[in-house]
């Protein structure tokens, strides 16, 4: 048979669109020429494929070898399709029986040696091998993070004899298994009850978990601003399992599968340094990658210092926070990431930090705090749910103070707020919009009047109203009751820091 196709699969943000690599030889010159849109990590298999062909005993055909990587205007990057292009040109020219191919995708890159090295991505083709009902072959080392597809049949290999060996019906390969990620990993890292004092900002925070909200907690140095923040995805729920394999997927694409082994289901966060560039936070680049708000999906990304990040930069974050996705174009594609993520931020009300400190340390003037806190764009801020003040404690008060409430007692209040979120409304609070915003935060008629007169006092825009409502909502949630009432309208208007130290001085 002068004619073979693979099954294997292209990456293409977090999906993985089907490619068929033919093979056809003819008659002529030996030659060997790659088509079907490859960059050039891909042109290069040409020589990779014929070392490991030769290294592993086989033939490599003397005649003229054409290969095309179908579709033709999907653009093909990396070595992930050597292990079906060398299976093609076996096939082509009867060294394996073309008919085992059937059923099956491949995906690898080989060594001279011919051996199997472990490719970017093979969570996404997993996925979508098991929605096409396919057995997926790919190298050893990919074959942990395979394991977290559980309805996939996935198959593992060391060399391409091994592959070559199966296809022949000579020997099996190994499956992989998934009992090993069927239940939430336990939670890890720091407990909240490690946090004394700071009432306010506790109940801020299981606020923000309980109804999915953005958090800027504003305060001076050594307050425990980062500490707070740090314990926010101890209290979220676990992931389910299709939320955390989509943002298992992103990282698979990103080259750092390994981070999920040891935490499945568990919330990400994520923390970069002020000093990140807008293509770090978004993703891009020439060949586009995930920025930090996608590694974040279905997590918390924490920016500490936020007035030290570049005002730029911050505003590049505005569309996600609405949309819960970044589409990156460029000239041959477009790529669209997900990034529904929780924004946690901490800030100092001042360049010192000091400001307002009933010390007098502050020696900030006027102009500069208000430069200081016109970093971040007012837009920026209006996305953000609650302004929380997190005061400074004394040594004395803070070794008096009682511990707090675990992270466990916590984590159990904010689950069932959740739960009533959805069974009412199937949607976490935050994700309210329009109608169903209306219909879910309906005030009687003189707490309505009296919100309205406290927003013109206040100068919020419509979005800054609309937050109000919802985080509203969530505060009744936590009490159990269905009626939002004026306490809780109270409690939601206490979480505006940053609008009084705007007012100031």
């Amino acid at each position: 048979m002068s004619l073979a196709r693979v099954y294997t699969r292209a990456q293409l943000g977090i999906d993985a669109p089907p490619v068929i690599a033919e093979v056809h030889l003819s008659s002529g010159l030996p030659s060997m020429s790659l088509v079907g849109l490859p960059e050039t990590a891909v042109k290069e298999s040409k020589d990779r494929v014929r070392s490991a062909l030769l290294n592993s005993g086989f033939e490599f055909p003397a005649k003229r070898i054409t290969i095309n990587l179908a579709p033709a205007d999907l653009p093909k990057e990396g070595g992930r399709y050597d292990l079906a292009i060398a299976l093609g040109i076996l096939a082509a020219s009867g060294q394996i029986p073309a008919s085992a191919l059937e059923g099956h995708e491949f995906i690898g890159e080989l060594t001279l040696g011919g051996e199997l090295q472990p490719v970017p991505g093979v969570l996404p083709c997993a996925l979508r091998c098991a929605a096409d009902q396919r057995v997926l072959v790919m190298p050893q080392l990919n074959a942990a993070e395979a394991s977290l597809c559980s309805g996939a049949d996935c198959r593992s290999a060391e060399r391409l004899l091994d592959v070559t060996a199966y296809l022949h019906g000579q020997q099996s390969l190994p499956a992989i298994h998934t009992a090993a990620v069927a239940a939430p990993a336990a939670p890890s890292g720091a407990d909240l009850q490690d946090v004394r004092g700071q009432i306010q900002a506790r109940r801020a925070l299981e606020i923000a978990a309980a109804g999915g909200h953005n958090l800027l907690f504003i305060g001076p140095p050594g307050t425990g601003k980062t500490m707070l923040a740090s314990r926010l995805p101890g209290i979220l729920p676990p992931m389910e399992e299709d939320e955390a394999l989509v943002s298992a997927s992103v990282y698979s694409i990103s080259n750092q599968a390994a981070e999920w082994q040891s935490r499945w289901r568990q919330r990400p966060f994520r923390a970069p340094h002020h000093t990140a560039s807008g293509v770090a936070l978004v993703g891009g680049g020439a060949s586009p990658r995930p920025g930090e708000i996608s590694l974040a999906h279905g997590g918390v990304l924490f920016l500490d210092e936020l007035p030290e990040f570049s005002r730029k930069v911050l505003d590049v974050l505005r569309e996600p926070l609405e949309s819960g996705k970044i589409v990156i174009s460029r000239a041959s594609r477009s790529i669209t990431y997900p990034a529904q993520f929780q924004l946690i931020a901490a800030m100092n009300p001042c360049p010192c930090g000091y400001f307002g400190d009933p010390s007098g340390r502050c020696r900030c003037t006027a102009e500069q705090i208000r430069r200081y806190q016109g970093q971040t764009s007012g837009p920026l801020l209006d996305r953000i749910d609650l302004h929380v003040e997190v005061p400074p404690l004394s040594p004395s008060l803070l070794q008096q103070a009682p511990p707090g409430e675990s992270t466990a007692a916590v984590q159990t209040r904010v689950m069932a707020a959740r739960a009533r979120q959805l069974s009412r409304q199937g949607c976490i609070n935050a994700a309210l919009a329009g109608q169903q915003r209306d219909d879910m935060c309906r005030l009687r008629a003189d707490d309505q009047d009296w919100l309205l007169s406290t927003i013109d006092r206040l100068q919020l825009s419509a979005r800054g109203f609309h937050r109000l409502l919802k985080i509203a909502r969530t505060i009744a949630d936590l009490d159990d009751v269905e009626q939002i009432d004026r306490t809780h309208l109270m409690e939601a208007l206490g979480y505006r820091s940053l609008d009084r130290y705007r007012q100031q001085p």
